[in-house]
């Protein structure tokens, strides 16, 4: 499965160039031979050479998704052996909240909305059915996905710390800088009012 750029910048995932076309609308599937990559390909795909609607694009999308999430490769020999295709033993810790934040990429480092990343998974889900007429279809997927966008919280603004007064919060920026001016160019005519007071007037 490839990720590609096209000349808009739009993303496009790509991985059956040699196969044939897939199923027309009078067609429930194509039988072709297999030249998806293994962790991608749909596993009906890969067992029995059918190629359906929702074999390629929407089983190979979930997957991208799942590793999007957790930072893990599709299929990996060097995990070990229960574990060497993802999809197999990620599939329960993507259900619930709890479990999905265990699976979820390190390098995140936590930084990502929680509600958001449960969505994904559970779209991803989805779209790794093991019974393809289960998996959504494109159209649904990007209507899932612009639900998700719009939905998303706006990232929290980091807190601003102020040596001023909780009053002075309501005042005007440009006057707060006049008054941090002020104080600035008069303190040293302050401090020295203060060590050498004048005499009092007779």
């Amino acid at each position: 499965m490839f990720p590609v750029i096209d000349q808009t910048y739009h993303a496009k995932l790509s991985d059956f160039g040699l196969a044939r076309m897939g199923p027309t609308a009078s067609k429930s599937h194509v039988s072709t031979q297999v030249m998806g990559t293994y962790g991608y390909a749909a596993p009906e795909y890969v067992a029995t050479g059918h190629l359906y609607v929702k074999s390629d694009d929407v089983y190979g999308f979930g997957m991208v998704l799942v590793e999007m999430l957790t930072g893990l490769r599709a299929l990996d020999t060097n995990r070990s052996a229960k574990q060497h295709n993802l999809v197999d033993w990620i599939k329960p810790s993507l259900q619930e909240r709890r479990k999905l934040k265990s699976v979820m990429d390190s390098h995140l480092e936590g930084r990502y909305p929680s509600r958001v990343a449960l969505k994904i998974a559970q779209l991803a889900l989805n779209c790794v059915e093991s019974e393809q007429k289960n998996r959504p279809s494109m159209q649904e997927i990007v209507e899932t996905l612009e639900e998700i966008e719009m939905a998303r919280e706006p990232p929290r603004q980091p807190r601003v710390h102020s040596s001023y007064r909780a009053d002075d919060r309501s005042m005007p920026q440009q006057q707060q800088q006049q008054q941090q001016r002020y104080h600035h160019q008069n303190q040293p005519m302050q401090e020295a009012k203060r060590a050498y007071p004048l005499p009092p007037r007779t």
